[in-house]
């Protein structure tokens, strides 16, 4: 059974500074709460570490497609079976909607009760808070 979940969050930040935090890879774990570590492998290959509550996974993911100031999209090649895409809005010169969309196949108890209850969903929507505040403060300075 496959899963799915669409985060959408808008933010006093303007395009251009919402995707340079987004595409550095390495600075996910400041504002993704599961992820304990990403690791570039190459230019295109990351190694996962996740810290999810009876869950820890570590698995492989390649960017399929990196559009500047619009897209960043990836699958995993290694370990779970997810992929991912996330865009990025001009609402405004100084505002901008981010957009996260992924797909995955939900292994073993915990992460089937997180694709039931939504709790999935509400990970990925604090998230997006996370990098929104991360991003206004980068704005701001």
């Amino acid at each position: 059974m496959s899963s799915s979940l669409v985060e959408t969050v808008d933010i006093n930040a303007p395009v251009s500074v919402t995707w340079s935090l987004w595409s550095d890879v390495t600075r996910w774990p400041s504002f993704l709460s599961h992820v304990r570590l990403v690791q570039p492998l190459d230019e295109r290959r990351f190694a996962w570490q996740l810290a999810l509550s009876g869950a820890d996974r570590n698995f492989v993911a390649e960017l399929t497609e990196v559009v500047e100031e619009d897209r960043i999209a990836w699958r995993t090649t290694e370990g779970v079976d997810h992929a991912g895409v996330v865009t990025f809005h001009r609402l405004s010169d100084t505002t901008s909607r981010v957009t996260l969309q992924i797909e995955y196949d939900p292994k073993g108890f915990i992460e089937h009760l997180g694709a039931l209850t939504n709790l999935d969903s509400t990970l990925a929507n604090y998230d997006l808070g996370e990098f929104q505040k991360l991003a206004e403060t980068a704005a701001a300075s």
